[in-house]
C-alpha cells in the first residue's frame, strides 16, 4: 500500500471543481439568507419553537417524539400563537 497519501488512492472523482464549490458556496448563502427573511416575517414560527422547546424543557418527557406529536396537534394551539402574535404587537 504504498503511495496512498490521506488513505486516498488518487483525485476523487466525485469531488467537486473549484467553480462547483464556488457555486455551492453561493447557492447556501442565498438560501440563508432566503430561510432569514421567512423567519422574519414569520414570528409565527418563533412561536411555535419557542413553546414546544419551554414546555419539553418544563415537562422533559420521556418519550419526545410522542411529546412533540401532542404539541404540535393540539387543536388549541392555533389560537395560543395567534393570541401570542396580537399580545407581542401590542407590545412594540
Amino acid at each position: 500500500m504504498d503511495g496512498l497519501e490521506g488513505g486516498l488512492l488518487g483525485p476523487d472523482p466525485g469531488a467537486l471543481s473549484q467553480e462547483q464549490t464556488e457555486e455551492l458556496r453561493k447557492i447556501k448563502i442565498q438560501t440563508r439568507l432566503a430561510n432569514e427573511k421567512y423567519l422574519r416575517t414569520h414570528k409565527e414560527v418563533e412561536l411555535l419553537l419557542n413553546g414546544f422547546f419551554r414546555q419539553m424543557f418544563l415537562q422533559r418527557p420521556g418519550n419526545v417524539l410522542e411529546f412533540a406529536a401532542d404539541y404540535f396537534t393540539d387543536p388549541r394551539l392555533p389560537n395560543k400563537i395567534h393570541t401570542q402574535l396580537i399580545k407581542d404587537k401590542k407590545a412594540t
